[in-house]
C-alpha cells in the first residue's frame, strides 16, 4: 500500500495540491489530492527530478 504525502509546493487556498508517493519501484507516483482514489500517474525518477528542480529553481 502506498504512503502519500503532499507536496510541499502546493497551493493550499485554492486546493490545488498535489500528493506524491516515496519508493515505488517504477518510479515517483503522483495524485490530485482531491481525488484520492483516483488515477495516478507514475513518472520515472528522472524526469520527476527534473521537474522538482525546475519548480524549485522559478523555472515552471
Amino acid at each position: 500500500m502506498a504512503v502519500w504525502r503532499k507536496s510541499s509546493y502546493s497551493d493550499n487556498g485554492d486546493g490545488a495540491c498535489l500528493e506524491v508517493s516515496d519508493g515505488h519501484v517504477a518510479g515517483v507516483p503522483v495524485r490530485d489530492s482531491k481525488a484520492p482514489h483516483g488515477p495516478a500517474i507514475v513518472f520515472p525518477v528522472r524526469d520527476w527530478s527534473v521537474f522538482v528542480g525546475a519548480v524549485k529553481g522559478g523555472e515552471l
